[in-house]
């Protein structure tokens, strides 16, 4: 269980780095 929730915890932490990507690249282009 340990070991997916850290799985859990990282694929969360991609996700989030993905959208403060996406927010920070439609920021730059407008």
């Amino acid at each position: 269980m340990s070991g997916y929730n850290q799985g859990s915890s990282g694929f969360a932490l991609i996700v989030v780095l993905f959208i403060l990507l996406i927010i920070v690249g439609a920021a730059y282009l407008y």
